[in-house]
């Protein structure tokens, strides 16, 4: 396979058509409702997981489909036209984040008790991990568990969580053993339904339809069965996801920037200044073929990293090199596409605006452009 050439089979393609039909249909109707409500509702994940999207790469015995990461892959894609960023955070969190750790280092039972539920949309699960004083420091983390009978209470906060007011558990990690760094840390899976556990909504730029939550732990308990993977080891299980996380991210920005540039060329051409349409100005058409080229660099190093990745290389340099050449690409797009609207473009009606605001977390989450770089640098051994 050439550099950046498609790694989607016609298989892939009839995947990407069901979901496109299901987003035009039942998702992008309600987008600037739910976007209104901030909040979108539960029945969103329960619809999804019975048309079989919540477990497109999971195992049958599960109740999954028995796909591949192609399979996910293309889900991230088309829940970019959506028309809510938070809708598609919400929905990518669950399956891209929260529960594929329960899916690789998970027991039998917890398997069967909280990945299957969560396939179905019965349960909705939220990945807590950054802390209003630990976020890409992920070392520094101080929420702790203590050992109890049965189990751990466990006591601290995190910030910044998706799901997290509506989650009905929390793969949460923590602090098990005296002292800091990577070694230490553990990770257990907190039901929410208890007294010690309190979430709060937080205001944010954009993303408006999720819930991103502050979360407190009061000697919230954790049963012996709820320990994830080694206890003292979570470190391993923080890094495992972390290559598919950016790699969501870099297919969502793309598959954003997709969009935005279809309804900028829609509106410039069908708008007309001075006697002719918008897309009759030399100056608009340059910017048009500027963004055309931006995303198709992105999708070629996005697609290259996504090859790599499914065929099993070690692709951190380029996942991290996908992930930051897209991030900020896509806000610049947004943002030039915003200015192609003139007027229309500030104004909630045309949408661009919530693209732009939507866009902005890109740089940010999942890892900033300061640590992709950084990252990057020690892969390049600079």
């Amino acid at each position: 396979m050439s550099a950046g050439a498609s790694p989607f089979t016609a298989e892939h393609d009839e995947l990407r058509d069901s979901i496109r039909r299901w987003v035009a249909g039942e998702l992008r109707p309600h987008a600037t409702e739910w976007e209104d409500a901030r909040w979108f509702p539960d029945d969103v994940f329960a619809r999804a997981g019975e048309l079989g999207f919540l477990g497109l790469k999971f195992p049958a015995e599960y109740g999954g489909q028995g796909g591949d990461f192609l399979h996910d892959a293309v889900w991230a894609e088309e829940l970019a036209r959506c028309g809510s960023g938070g809708v598609a955070a919400g929905l990518g969190a669950h399956t891209g984040i929260a529960t594929p750790p329960i899916w690789k280092f998970g027991t039998e039972d917890q398997k069967e008790r909280l990945l299957a539920p969560a396939i179905r949309g019965e349960r909705i699960a939220a990945l807590a991990i950054t802390e209003p004083d630990a976020g890409s420091d992920v070392a520094s983390l101080r929420t702790s568990a203590r050992r109890v009978d049965g189990g751990w209470t466990v006591n601290g906060s995190k910030m910044f969580i998706t799901n997290g007011v509506r989650a009905s558990f929390l793969v949460t990690a923590v602090r098990t053993s005296a002292g800091g760094g990577h070694h230490g840390m553990s990770f257990l899976i907190v039901d929410t339904g208890q007294p010690g556990v309190r979430a709060s909504k937080i205001e944010k730029l954009g993303w408006h339809a999720s819930d991103t939550a502050l979360v407190s732990f009061d000697d919230a308990f954790a049963a012996d069965e709820d320990l994830l993977g080694t206890e003292n080891e979570g470190f391993m299980l923080i890094m495992a996801n972390f290559q598919w996380e950016r790699l969501l991210m870099a297919l969502g920005a793309v598959a954003g920037m997709q969009v935005a540039y279809e309804k900028t060329v829609a509106y410039v051409k069908q708008r007309n200044a001075f006697g002719r349409p918008l897309s009759g100005f030399q100056a608009l058409r340059h910017k048009l073929a500027d963004i055309a080229t931006t995303i198709h660099a992105g999708r070629c190093v996005t697609y290259d990293a996504l090859a790599r990745f499914a065929a099993g290389e070690n692709v951190v340099q380029e996942v991290t090199m996908a992930k930051l050449v897209t991030q900020r690409s896509a806000f610049d797009v947004m943002d030039t596409c915003l200015q192609l609207h003139g007027g229309a473009g500030y104004m909630r009606e045309y949408e661009i605006e919530r693209m732009a605001r939507d866009a902005r977390l890109g740089p940010i989450g999942g890892g900033t452009d300061e640590i992709m770089r950084e990252i990057l640098a020690k892969t390049l051994a600079l």
